[in-house]
Order: C-alpha cells, then structure tokens, then sequence
C-alpha cells in the first residue's frame, strides 16, 4: 500500500460551522467560552489545573482493571492502566457512543488522534505520561442513530425489538444475521474474512453492545495502549453523587448554559439547551427524562416519584440509576478521568462551549478542546479522475456547479463573461443620467430603474450563455458527478457516511498504522489521504 497525505484548513472545506471556525481562528468573540488554546502552553495550562483538582486515581484503576480482566491486555495498555494511578500521568480523551461495528469512519479518526496525541504530548513534556482514552457513551438510547451503517454505499440495520441504553443491549439473532448479510458484501475482499472473524468474535450472542464494543476496540487499538472506559459503572458514578445531587436540587447546569447561550447565541449557534435537570433514570432497559414537579422528583413514562428524603436515598443505594445527559455527560467525564485534553467532532465542540461555567459551579478542570481529525481516503482511480480533471486538493471539496465552471473557465475557447460588456453599460448609464439631470431631475429615477433592468437583462444572458458552453462539456460534468458521489456520498463527508470495514476490507489492518503515521496533533488541519 503506497499512500501520500495532504491537509488543508478546515475553514477552506467549507463543512464546518460558523461557531468551528470561529474557534479555530480564536476569534474574540468565542474566547470567552473556553478555557485553554490549542497549543503546547495551553497543554501546560491544563496540567496544572488538573494537578489541584483531587483525583480518585485508585478507584478509576480499581474498575479499569475489572473492566479487563479476562480480556487479551497489551504490555503497553496495561502499563497505561498502571500508570493511571500515579500523580504525574494525564490522559487525552475522545468520547464516543457504543455504534455497531464502529458506525461512521471518524470514530477510528478520533481514537487514533488520541493515540497519537498522547504520544505526541509525552515527546514534548518527559515528566509527565500521556494515556489515550476512549471514553464509551454507552448510556445513549437512541439506537436509530447507532444502530446502522453504510458500507460502500449499501446501508445496514439492526432490527431489534431491544429499548433503553444501546450499551446495555444483548447481541441477538437479528445481530448475528446482520453480521452474515455483511460478510456477503465484504467477505470476498482480501481481508474481508478477517474482519469478519473479528466481528464474529466481538459480537457473540447475548454479549451486551457496551462489552462487544471494548473488545472490538481493543483488538483493533488496545496494541497502541488505548484505554476504554465505560463510564456505566456504579462505583465510578458514586465519586459523581455530589455533582448529582447538587444537580437534582438546585437543577443548577440549566440556569448556567441558559445564561452561556444567551450570550454566545449573540454571534453563534448554540448547539444544546439541555433540561431543567439535566439527568435520566436508568434502570433495566428504560432510560427516561427525571423532571421536578413541585417538592417531588418524578419519571413520567416509569410512574415514579420520590420526595427529597427518597430521592436522596435511591441516588446513594444506586447511583448507577442515574444518567447524566450531553450537559452534564463531559463534567463526569472529567471526574472520574485525569483528563488535559478532550477531542471532538464539531457538534461536540460546539456544545463544550456551552461548559466552561457549569464546570466551575462544581470546581472541575476544563480540558484542553481540540476539533479531531478528518481524513477523506481518495482511491487511486479517483486520484486520476482528479487529476485528468485539473482540480487542486481545496477544489474537490467545490459544489458539482463551481467545479463545472472552473472546467468551462480552463477549457473554453468562447468568451461568454460579459464583464467589460457590463462596465460599458455602466459608464453609458452614468453619462444618460449626467445629460438627464441638467433637462430634468425628476426623469434621473426612470434613468436608474431602466438601467437596473438593463444589467440584470444582461447578467441573464450571461448565465444563458455560460449554460449554453457547458453543454459542451457533458463528458467532464459526467466525470466531475462520479468522482463527487464517490468522495462525498450522499453530498457529505465520506468519514460522516461511510464504515470503516470497506477499507479494512481491502487494506487489512495496515490501513490503521497509515491513518495514524498521518494523523495531526494540535494542527487541526483536514487532511487528504492518496491510497
């Protein structure tokens, strides 16, 4: 496998919102939103920050240690697990939900940034360890979203009658038919049936989503030192009981982040608003919305309700009953981990932005925020396509129309921008309404308004004409539609749409070593990778 990469800004992809690249520009506006910049002095800043805050190190190795036990565990990860518990070792962190076999690409982007980040950190400061972390979002119920995947463009569902927390779900019958329909589309690639087996080891019958994920992602990464954390887990969230019951009292992240939006919808678009108490009741197979009602705490759709005294009670017998939900999901995050830096997509991001004050209400430090990394994996036939085409690396990522125009512009031999022809209607226009003025001023409207028409009459033809020439080019138009479906399916980003397995398929493992040789650390650049 021969591949070279090159990264553009994300601000040029144009893929990215308004709030993104504000952030990435450090824009005045969006500054006073986060905590730390994206450099080596930020890094530091973190540290330190993380260095006062008292951690249960013991307690988050105790349970990683249970959580592994049984499981194949690399001389590096379980240095990493080992490591977790001294005072000079900090992790770097992406957080993600528990997708059947990984859901879109940019989950194995976000993870191997956190790999090589970490690496990249322990280069920079020797003192210090840097552990990656996946922190598992297991606790997500909405199986619509994690439930299926797009492989080579042929899209797979889970059906399964199964409710609640997807982490929690058992793999069934209709799982393992799933697994089968996959084999016939990629089995026939040369690492097909490798992937495959893995697979089918991961996702054994009535194993739960939560665990099957842990095993898929440490075969694939656990050689690199990832940890994964699941984070549904009573013991870690009993060293968040505070946090919760300051929560379920005073509903206290609603009134901050309504404050936080209020200001920063000012220039932006915030990304949640989160509830009145930001916590679900988790329990069996149900994950649902606690509200306040009067002086009682009740679950609508479960018919339960508790005074103070009961509520209280059932927080400290079962702590692991409570679910914190996107604005309060990273505070517990940040709790239980001894975390400097934390890498997101842009959704994520946006709504980290939200934070910075809900985490000073309860004194816990604000990581580092770094926008993961993007890749776009080009396949050398497209690669060629791209080149007979004359576009530039900045320019696949064009609409189809302003890629069509850049090929008329180059090729055309016909004149049909009328810009100097519009410069000379201009200046005829301005000399009627000199000679108009000294007969009457009153006609210098009528002047103006036939003078509007005129241009846009022109600029109409303009358009005709231009469309007119690129009939002429239906061959290129043709090509240009094929090599923009295949790179952006569904006109979005092939990381957004597409699995991981299609590539793994055809390149085996390999293909995660090449992602991370090309992975960025604090650079935040897209990047194109040539396969």
């Amino acid at each position: 496998m021969q591949t070279d990469c090159a990264q553009i800004p994300y601000q040029q992809t144009g893929w990215f919102s308004k709030i993104v690249t504000a952030y990435l520009d450090e824009e005045t506006g969006v500054q006073p939103f986060y905590k730390h910049r994206v450099t080596l002095d930020g890094i530091q800043a973190a540290i330190t920050a993380r260095q006062a805050f008292n951690q249960n190190r013991e307690l988050l190795v105790t349970e990683l240690q249970k959580q592994y036990f049984g499981l194949p565990v690399t001389g590096k990860l379980q240095n990493n697990i080992q490591s977790l518990s001294q005072a000079t070792t900090f992790t770097v962190t992406t957080a993600h939900q528990p997708n059947i076999f990984t859901g879109p690409a940019y989950f194995v982007y976000k993870i191997l940034h956190t790999i090589k980040l970490a690496n990249h950190l322990s280069g920079k400061f020797p003192a210090y360890n840097f552990v990656p972390v996946y922190y598992m979002g297991s606790e997500d119920a909405d199986l619509d979203e994690l439930g299926s995947i797009i492989i080579n463009g042929e899209k797979y569902t889970w059906q399964t009658q199964q409710t609640g927390a997807v982490g929690r779900m058992k793999v069934d019958k209709d799982f393992i038919a799933l697994i089968h329909r996959v084999h016939g589309q990629i089995g026939v690639e040369e690492y097909g049936e490798e992937l495959i087996a893995l697979f089918k080891q991961c996702y054994r019958k009535d194993v739960t989503i939560q665990q099957a994920t842990l095993e898929l992602v440490n075969a694939l990464f656990g050689t690199y030192g990832l940890v994964v954390v699941l984070p549904d887990n009573p013991n870690l969230k009993r060293s968040f009981v505070p946090v919760i019951e300051k929560e379920l009292k005073e509903g206290f992240s609603h009134k901050i982040v309504a404050t936080t939006i209020a200001e920063l919808g000012k220039s932006y678009k915030p990304q949640a608003g989160g509830r009145e108490i930001n916590l679900f009741y988790l329990i069996n197979d149900k994950r649902e919305r606690i509200e306040k009602e009067g002086d009682k705490w009740v679950v609508k759709s479960l018919n339960l309700e508790w005074a103070e005294d009961e509520m209280l009670k059932e927080l400290n017998d079962y702590p692991e009953r409570f679910s914190p939900n996107v604005i309060l999901r990273g505070v517990f995050q940040e709790t239980i981990l001894p975390n400097i830096a934390f890498i997101g997509g842009g959704g994520e991001l946006a709504y980290w932005l939200e934070l910075r004050d809900v985490f000073e209400a309860v004194s816990v430090p604000y990581p580092v925020l770094i926008l993961r990394n993007s890749f776009l994996l080009v396949e050398d036939r497209w690669r060629k396509k791209q080149q007979l085409l004359g576009f530039s690396v900045a320019d696949i990522f064009k609409t189809e129309r302003d890629l069509m125009d850049k090929v008329v512009t180059a090729k055309s031999s016909n004149k049909f921008e009328l810009n100097g022809e519009l410069t000379s209607v201009e200046n005829a226009y301005s000399a009627i309404k000199e000679l108009t003025a000294k007969v009457d001023t009153t006609l210098i409207a009528h002047v103006e308004s036939l003078k509007a028409k005129a241009i846009k009459r022109l600029i109409e033809l303009e358009g005709k004409l231009k469309s007119a020439e690129k009939r002429k080019f239906d061959n290129e138009l043709v090509q240009i539609q094929k090599l923009k479906a295949a790179l952006f399916p569904g006109n979005n980003l092939q990381e957004r749409v597409e699995n991981f397995s299609g590539f793994y398929a055809k390149y085996g493992k390999g293909i995660i070593d090449v992602l991370l040789d090309n992975s960025l650390t604090l650079e935040q650049q897209f990047a194109v990778l040539y396969i």
